[in-house]
This record gives C-alpha cells, sequence and structure tokens, in this order.
C-alpha cells in the first residue's frame, strides 16, 4: 500500500525548522504540520557518532510528545557531522566556518541523521550514515562559500547542494538525502512501520 494511503487517517507533525526538510515532505506528497518547541541540543559527553544523533532527536520528540493526539505522527530529526572522532557542529561564525572547512578539505568524513517518529503509544528511532570526501579546497573558495552562502545554520559548515558541493564533493557513500539533512527512504519506512 502506498504511503500516501497509509497516511490518510493520520496526521503527520515536522518539528524541525529547516526549510530543506520542509521541502522534502512536500516532494514526498506527505502533508505535514510545522509544530517546533526549541530544545537546548546538548548530548551526554560518553556519546559519540550516531548516539548524538539519535540522543538529539529523541529530546526534540519528548519535548513535544505531552502535546500529541491520537492519530498523530511526530518526526523529528537531527543531523551531525562526524570527522576525527569529533562533531563538527553548527559554526558560530565566520571563522568557524572557515576552520572547519579547512579541517574537511581532502578529507573523509561523515553525516549522521537520526530520526525519531513518535505516537501518543509508541516510538521509533534509527539513523543514517553517509560518507563524503571533499577534493582539497582553496582557502580562496572556502572564503567565497562562507562569505556567499553563510552556512551558519548547517553542521560542520556547508550543505552538499550548495557551491561548495557542486565544486567540491568528489565522493559520497550513502544516502545524499541524508546529507541534506533528512534520509527520506528511513522516514518512509518508519511512517509505513507506525500508520499499519
Amino acid at each position: 500500500m502506498m504511503l500516501q494511503a497509509l497516511l490518510q487517517d493520520h496526521k503527520v507533525i515536522l518539528s524541525s525548522a529547516s526549510p530543506r526538510r520542509q521541502q522534502f515532505f512536500k516532494e514526498l506528497g506527505i502533508p505535514c504540520e510545522l509544530r517546533l518547541k526549541p530544545v537546548e541540543e546538548i548530548a551526554p559527553e560518553h556519546l559519540t557518532g550516531a548516539g548524538i544523533a539519535e540522543y538529539l532527536a529523541e529530546l526534540k520528540a519528548e519535548a513535544q510528545a505531552p502535546g500529541l493526539s491520537d492519530k498523530e505522527l511526530l518526526v523529528t530529526a537531527d543531523t551531525i557531522v562526524w570527522h576525527r572522532e569529533r562533531m563538527l557542529p553548527k559554526p558560530g561564525d565566520r571563522e568557524e566556518a572557515i576552520r572547519m572547512l579547512q579541517a574537511l578539505s581532502g578529507e573523509w568524513h561523515e553525516v549522521i541523521t537520526a530520526v525519531c517518529v513518535s505516537s501518543v503509544k509508541d516510538r521509533m528511532i534509527g539513523h543514517r550514515t553517509t560518507g563524503v570526501r571533499f577534493r582539497e579546497i582553496s582557502s580562496a573558495e572556502i572564503e567565497y562559500y562562507v562569505d556567499e552562502y553563510q552556512p551558519y545554520d548547517k553542521a560542520g559548515g556547508y550543505g552538499i547542494q550548495e557551491w561548495i558541493g557542486l565544486v567540491a564533493i568528489e565522493e559520497i557513500r550513502g544516502s545524499y538525502t541524508n546529507v541534506v539533512g533528512l534520509p527520506t527512504t528511513l522516514v518512509c519506512d518508519m511512517l509505513i512501520h507506525m500508520a499499519s
């Protein structure tokens, strides 16, 4: 059965300010209501990689859970960039964005997105990991990108769908949509399971 048919009796709630995630739901043909509740995105220090992303996605779900009604399915997500055993968050300023891209230049890193789908009675959490490799990026290219695109709302300081992704990403292993911010096949599988 098509996902849209399964969701006829459900209301999908997306708790994300990300325009990219909102656009994916539109492109999937899944109507959703935006319901935002800010949370302090701090994970326990002992967590690494996927553990951080899953913790934060579930934290966002817990903040919204008390307001859920029957037949509502809440989708929360968190994307992190993992490089050399440390997380590269959203950069706070120009200098931090430049430093992040310099660190990623010529190297592989992982983009990990965790997704949590919750109902009044149940919750599912999962994640996808995609390997991404930049070619060597010049200082001029990095500064141009940061100044023109101001990637301060993006983990790791870049958007794969933007100029830097088009000119400097040589290879990806895994889901492209995951790197943009939402592993759509995982989301669809989870919604099918929760709506069935």
